[in-house]
């Protein structure tokens, strides 16, 4: 399934595969995504906190208090709007974990290579605290793809959702509205098999206090992720 994927991303043309890494901190797994500090994705319950014997520090120290101005006051283009008003902590965006998703990986490449027009994706595995049975694990493989351009739009999005998702097979794909911290429009991708609608992963245009403060990118920045676990399970369904 993984291999099918990734030939998919690039016979579309234009793809970069990237890699991220299993340990990260806080700051950029949740915070640089705009990710408030209690939010219920950041506990115990969903979350593999690591204990380090020593101080392993941030990457990429420069953007702290940038984020810490975004959360607590919101703003970007010399305007203070929005924000979630609360007193940031860096002592919580310092905390080691195993990666919850891949669109961290997206965010640092971005901040990285923040020049357009860049088409990224990868598949990587993440790490969550959940109960195992049949289809759940506490780790699984995750589908990530971004597009950085100035012409990109929900449009762009809807077709490439359509396009990418009919790749894997699926023939009735609908897309309807969602919420994520992040991405703002955001939409969730629901097939049908055999008569009954599994919804697949999110998408959305990633919102301007996580594009431009941080990372300096002002270009519109579209994104998707997807569990190649759900999506096969999906195919193979009775």
């Amino acid at each position: 399934m993984i291999d099918e994927v990734r030939e998919i991303f690039l016979e579309m043309g234009g793809f970069q595969e990237m890699k991220g890494h299993y340990i990260e901190s806080a700051l950029w797994n949740m915070d640089a995504l705009f990710i408030p500090q209690d939010h219920p994705a950041r506990e115990m319950q969903d979350t593999f906190y690591i204990q380090a014997s020593q101080d392993i520090g941030i990457e990429h120290p420069e953007i702290v208090d940038v984020v810490k101005r975004v959360h607590e006051r919101g703003g970007w283009g010399g305007r203070y709007v929005g924000g979630w008003r609360y007193r940031w902590s860096v002592g919580e965006a310092r905390k080691l974990l195993l990666r919850t998703h891949t669109t961290v990986t997206t965010i640092r490449y971005l901040y990285e290579n923040p020049e357009p027009p860049l088409a990224i994706f990868s598949v990587e595995r993440v790490f969550r605290h959940e109960s195992v049975d049949w289809k759940h694990l506490a780790e699984l493989h995750q589908i990530e793809g971004a597009v950085h351009s100035r012409e990109s739009s929900l449009s762009t999005l809807k077709w490439l959702m359509r396009y990418f998702y009919s790749r894997l097979g699926f023939r009735e794909i609908r897309l309807v509205p969602s919420y994520y911290p992040y991405t703002e429009p955001s939409m969730d991708v629901i097939v049908k098999v055999n008569g009954r609608e599994v919804e697949l992963g999110g998408s959305g245009v990633f919102r301007p206090e996580v594009t431009r403060p941080p990372l300096g990118i002002r270009e519109p920045v579209i994104a998707w992720g997807s569990g190649p676990r759900e999506a096969g399970h999906a195919l193979l369904r009775p």
